[in-house]
C-alpha cells in the first residue's frame, strides 16, 4: 500500500468513528467517548485539519482534552456508561439471549465498569481552561 492509500484509510476511519460518536450523542445505548478516541487516533495519522477540528469541537473537544491530559472521564460520561453496562445484560436476557451469552457479557462489562470508575473525573469546573491542544 502506498503512503497516500494509508492516509486515506486513516481519514475514512476518522470520519466513520466521528459519525458513530455523533450517533452516540443521540442514542443512549451507543457510546460516544470510545468512538471519539478512535476518531482522534485516525485523524492524528491522516489530517491535522480534522484532528484540530475534533479537538476544538464544542461538544467533543473537552472529552478528548480531558482524556489526553488527565486520563479522565467526566461524571456524566461515567454514569451514562455504567447505566448502559447494566442495561446490556438485562436487555439481552429479556430479549431472549442464551444464558451463556449473558454470562459472558457480565465479566466483560464488570471489568469495563471498574476501569471507567477508577479513572479520575478531570479538572474541576472552575479550573484553568487549556489554551491550545497538544
Amino acid at each position: 500500500m502506498t503512503q497516500g492509500m494509508v492516509r486515506i484509510f486513516w481519514l475514512l476511519g476518522g470520519f466513520l468513528f466521528t459519525g458513530l460518536a455523533f450517533i452516540g450523542v443521540a442514542l443512549p445505548l451507543v457510546p460516544t467517548t470510545p468512538f471519539l478516541l478512535l476518531a482522534a487516533f485516525c485523524f492524528s495519522r491522516s489530517s491535522k485539519r480534522f484532528n484540530d477540528w475534533l479537538y476544538n469541537h464544542r461538544m467533543f473537544g473537552p472529552l478528548l482534552v480531558n482524556w489526553n491530559r488527565y486520563g479522565a472521564i467526566g461524571p456524566r460520561a461515567k454514569i451514562s456508561a455504567i447505566a448502559c453496562m447494566i442495561a446490556t445484560p438485562v436487555l439481552s436476557y429479556f430479549l431472549g439471549a442464551k444464558l451463556w451469552v449473558v454470562a459472558c457479557q457480565i465479566p466483560v462489562l464488570l471489568g469495563s465498569a471498574i476501569f471507567i470508575l477508577t479513572r479520575p473525573n478531570g479538572p474541576s469546573p472552575g479550573a484553568e481552561a487549556p489554551d491550545e491542544v497538544d
